[in-house]
Order: structure tokens, then C-alpha cells, then sequence
């Protein structure tokens, strides 16, 4: 059974099956994995793409094309505020967001250890049709694999998305330039001390939840206002927002200076931070963006990412400069300054 502090999210009832767990025999490609799709997967996502039960989809979509693919290995598949599915939905979407696209049509497939228990399953393939009813898009095509106890994580899952880049959209690290601003959607290392919160030894007294959602929507909002002073967007996930920024700097070769007191991060995150030594700036994201954009917008850009819900923390927290190129400063709330380097290593294993 699924832990017991994680709320079921059940749109669909869960029917009765001649089976409590997934095993081998599933992913066989007979009988049980028939069974196995037709009881979840086709009956939730059930759209008259997927309905046609290929192994391709086929469609059309006019002009520019985005892709985007990613892989979910979180650990555990249940945390405060969502679980994998969601999560593999959301992280797709987003990236395609990032593109200055509208997602459409996504790929979703599984890698399943035996043993997962169908309780398990029908709550993932729940949060991911509530995932894809959220950001307006469709599972289209995918697969399913076994694999014996032991060889996985209990599951894995792989998306792949398309979408249509908008036409308002020019998101390149090309156009970033000096006096550009840096700015952040919302408070950031929320997801990755939410999946802390929920480890083995490392449980805190907080309501902390993951922020995964998807930004799509705001994104679209955000390049319809100010079109092409929207220079560069990206989702800071894995090595968190240092990481990203540090790409920005080396691939656009200028400089980009931050403070520490304007980057918005809730106290008990930042809390827990500090229990554990670790630098809030290389924590996972989940439903946090960074913008870099023209700086006679970036007012405005913060006030309209404020009235969202999705982004109501927004904040501009630096701006990109001609000196110290490919690197990233930091002027921290005491007015002292450090480069921000590259993360080394692993800070948090199996964030998403």
C-alpha cells in the first residue's frame, strides 16, 4: 500500500481487479499486460488519440516545433504535495514552457518493478490525468516494462512532449545583454526540502510541499504581454537556480550579478536549509522559472507574474553585466560578495 500520509487523489475509482500488485507477467506484452493498460492507463487518459491503441500517434501541428523528453527516478514516488506522475507531466510541460511553446501532445512510459501495488499505480495514473487536465494536454502514445524485484526504484517513467513554439516567442541565451534582469517566479527549494522532508532520518516539523505544477499557462500570459523582451526562460530543476544561472553566464559569456536578500524562499525552507548545510541556490525546483528579460519590462513582468497563482511570489533578483564574464556574484544580505560556482557533485540524490 501507498504511505499512508499521502492524500489519494482518486478522479477515477479504482476498479476491482484480479490482481493486488504488478509482476512479471505484466509486462509480458499478453494477457495481464492488456489487462494492466485497460485497467488504468486507456481507461483514465482515454482521448481518441491514444484510443487507438497504436504503438505511434499521428497529427498536426502548424509551424515551429518544440520537443522536449526527461526521465523520473524520484525517491520516494510519494511526497508532500504530489508523486511522480504529476511530477514526469509537470517537468515535460515545463520544458517545453521554457521553449516559449504550447504543449500539446505528450509520451509517457513505464518502467515498473514488480510489486507495485496496483493502490500505488491507480494513484500515479490518477495525479497524471489530473497533471494533464491542469496544463491542457494530451498522453498520446507510450509504453509499459517489468522489471524483476530489485532491478528498479518501484517505478520509473519517461515523457517526451511536443508543442508549438508561440510566435510572440524568441528564446534564445543569443539575445541576453547587458542591463537585462534576472528574475525568479516564486520561492525557490521548496521541491527538493519537500522530498528532504520525507526521508528516511530527515523529517521536519513543517507543512513543506513540493511546488510542482505546471507554468505553462503563465508562460503563455508572459510572452503575449512582452513578446520578444522575454530574451530567455528556463525551469531550475536538478542543481537548482545556481546552476542554471551559471549555464546563462557561460553560454551567453557575460557576467550576472544576484542578491541574496531579494531572492524570495520561505523561512522554513531556508530553515531546513541551514539544518542540513545545504546552499538553497543548488536546491530542486519543480514550478519555479527564471526569466531573463529586457530591463524597461522587468516591473511589469514581476507585477503580472504576482497576479498569477502559480507565481505570486515573483521576484527580480539580479542583472546580467559585461564585467566578470561567465560568472555568477553573489552580494550576500551583509553586503559581502562570492562567486557562485558550479554545483560539484550530487547535493541531493533522486530529486526528480
Amino acid at each position: 500500500m501507498s504511505d499512508p500520509k499521502i492524500k489519494m487523489n482518486l478522479s477515477c475509482p479504482m476498479p476491482q481487479l484480479d490482481f493486488d500488485v504488478i509482476t512479471l507477467g505484466h509486462g509480458s506484452g499478453g494477457t495481464l499486460t492488456q489487462k494492466l493498460l485497460d485497467s488504468g492507463v486507456f481507461t483514465v487518459l482515454s482521448n481518441p488519440f491514444l484510443d487507438q491503441r497504436h504503438d505511434g500517434a499521428m497529427f498536426t501541428i502548424p509551424g515551429r516545433i518544440a520537443f522536449s523528453s526527461d526521465s523520473y527516478v524520484i525517491s520516494p514516488i510519494f511526497f508532500p504535495g504530489g508523486n511522480i506522475g504529476e511530477l514526469a507531466i509537470n517537468g515535460t510541460v515545463n520544458d517545453l514552457a521554457m521553449c516559449g511553446a504550447i504543449p500539446k501532445y505528450l509520451s509517457l512510459s513505464f518502467i515498473i518493478e514488480e510489486g507495485l501495488t496496483m493502490v500505488e499505480f491507480w494513484e500515479i495514473i490518477n495525479s497524471i490525468k489530473s497533471a494533464c487536465d491542469s496544463a491542457g494536454v494530451l498522453v498520446v502514445t507510450g509504453d509499459t516494462k517489468v522489471v524483476e524485484r530489485g532491478k528498479g526504484d518501484k517505478i520509473f517513467i519517461n515523457t517526451s512532449g511536443i508543442g508549438e513554439v508561440h510566435s510572440q516567442a524568441n528564446i534564445s541565451t543569443s539575445r541576453i545583454i547587458p542591463g537585462d534582469r534576472v528574475i525568479v517566479s516564486n520561492q525557490i527549494a521548496t521541491h527538493g526540502m519537500s522530498i528532504m522532508s520525507v526521508r528516511k532520518g530527515l523529517e521536519f516539523e513543517s507543512t513543506m510541499k513540493s511546488d510542482t505544477r505546471p507554468l505553462n499557462h503563465v508562460v503563455k500570459k508572459l510572452i503575449e504581454r512582452f513578446g520578444e523582451d522575454v530574451h530567455f526562460l528556463r525551469d531550475p530543476t536538478r542543481g537548482g537556480v545556481a546552476s542554471v544561472l551559471n549555464e546563462i553566464a557561460t553560454d551567453s559569456k557575460l557576467g550576472i550579478d544576484i542578491f541574496q536578500k531579494d531572492i524570495p524562499i520561505d523561512d522554513a525552507v531556508a530553515g531546513a536549509c541551514e539544518m542540513l548545510g545545504l546552499d538553497s541556490l543548488y536546491v530542486a525546483n519543480e514550478g519555479v522559472f527564471i526569466a531573463i528579460v529586457d530591463e524597461r519590462v522587468a516591473d511589469e513582468v514581476v507585477s503580472l507574474l504576482r497576479e498569477q497563482d502559480e507565481t505570486t511570489e515573483a521576484a527580480t533578483i539580479g542583472n546580467v553585466t559585461a564585467a566578470h564574464a561567465r560568472q555568477v556574484i553573489l552580494t550576500s544580505s551583509i553586503g559581502g560578495r562570492r562567486v557562485v560556482n558550479r554545483l560539484t557533485g550530487e547535493q541531493l540524490p533522486r530529486i526528480c
